[in-house]
């Protein structure tokens, strides 16, 4: 019990950053490209309080840590409101706005790499274990959470930019699997095909960001 306490107040950071700050990230992008709806409604902010849903952010990733003794993460937050019909060209400005999220995952990736970097070129001391702890999972959830949401599966991010790049007629055809997309995604999940669309490419990501940084692992 204590492990999985110490587990869980060790990842609450980089998780909970890693799923907010996605999608403050959006509205950002929105905001940039002519849609001021996540600005108004006070959405654009690193503040995780602003974004936080209690199912998703915070009784799901615990329940997950708690059930799998720590091995998977996952969760969401509110989901940022975006008017597309606001943005300047809506069909271009769609494929900016979604990717937004997963690349405010890759910085944080990459930031959390910095942090246990960091940690073993400072002299060993009481917060060199905690902090690489940290970051290797701030890595994992990010890396993760950035993977997941390129699949070309509406209503995920990397469905609205393959609604972005597709023909109009074809956009529309393919946007209509946004009402199936959680159903469909859960199916993928557990029949364990998810895990080997999105892990190659996660494993390849994680071992670019170890080779760069040299993380000590």
């Amino acid at each position: 019990m204590d492990s999985l306490l110490q587990t869980i107040s060790i990842a609450a950071l980089p998780v909970i950053f890693a799923i907010t700050l996605h999608e403050a990230a959006h509205g950002y992008a929105a905001r940039h490209f002519g849609d001021p709806t996540a600005w108004l409604a006070g959405r654009i902010t690193p503040n995780p309080l602003r974004h936080i849903d209690l199912v998703g952010t915070i009784i799901v990733p615990v329940s997950i840590l708690i059930l799998s003794t720590g091995g998977i993460l996952f969760g969401w937050a509110k989901p940022v409101p975006v008017d597309f019909s606001r943005l300047r060209d809506p069909r271009r400005d769609m494929l900016w706005v979604a990717a937004a999220g997963p690349a405010a995952n890759l910085c944080m990736a990459l930031f959390w790499a910095m942090m246990v970097k960091l940690a073993w070129v400072l002299p060993i001391n009481p917060f060199t274990l905690p902090l690489t702890r940290m970051g290797e999972i701030g890595i994992a959830v990010n890396v993760a959470l950035m993977v997941l949401n390129l699949v070309p599966l509406p209503p995920l991010d990397g469905g609205r930019i393959a609604v972005s790049l597709l023909p109009p007629r074809q956009a529309f055809r393919f946007s209509r699997i946004e009402r199936f997309g959680l159903p469909i995604l859960l199916v993928l999940l557990f029949s364990g095909i998810l895990s080997a669309l999105i892990g190659p490419p996660m494993r390849l990501i994680g071992a670019l960001i170890d080779f760069v940084f040299q993380l000590p692992y």
